[in-house]
């Protein structure tokens, strides 16, 4: 699997940044059907190779694929934030969703800028000696 990935992704070898999108993009489709820690399970050795052969930092990854699957906690159909929070506030999912949509769309565009700008993560990880 990991060698078909890395072909599929090939053309975007290349450029850093849209590999990026494209990876982020990916998790967060993966993540609106599984959850957190499933996620990590299983796309953290499909992905490292893909992540290591384009010469990304792998700190930066791990920062970027951490956020991105805690956007999935909110997301539905699994989102397993959503679904305790409608069990314990007695709330529907359709009200809930109308409330969370702003902020999963800041999460979302923070992501976005995390990975055009990846100094707003190297550089703080930089400062503590990585």
């Amino acid at each position: 699997m990991p060698g078909d990935l890395v072909a599929l992704l090939e053309p975007l070898m290349d450029n850093q940044t849209l590999l990026l999108i494209a990876i982020m993009v990916l998790i967060v489709l993966v993540g609106t059907a599984m959850d957190m820690t499933p996620t990590i399970l299983i796309m953290t050795p499909v992905l490292m190779p893909v992540i290591k052969q384009a010469g990304i930092d792998p700190v930066y990854f791990g920062v970027l694929f951490i956020i991105n699957n805690s956007i999935g906690l909110i997301t539905p159909p699994v989102g397993t934030v959503l679904n305790v929070i409608c069990g314990v506030s007695k709330l529907s999912m359709e009200d809930l969703m109308k409330g969370v949509m702003p902020f999963l769309f800041a999460e979302l565009i923070v992501l976005f800028l995390l990975v055009l700008f990846p100094q707003l993560v190297t550089a703080p990880v930089a400062w503590f000696g990585h």
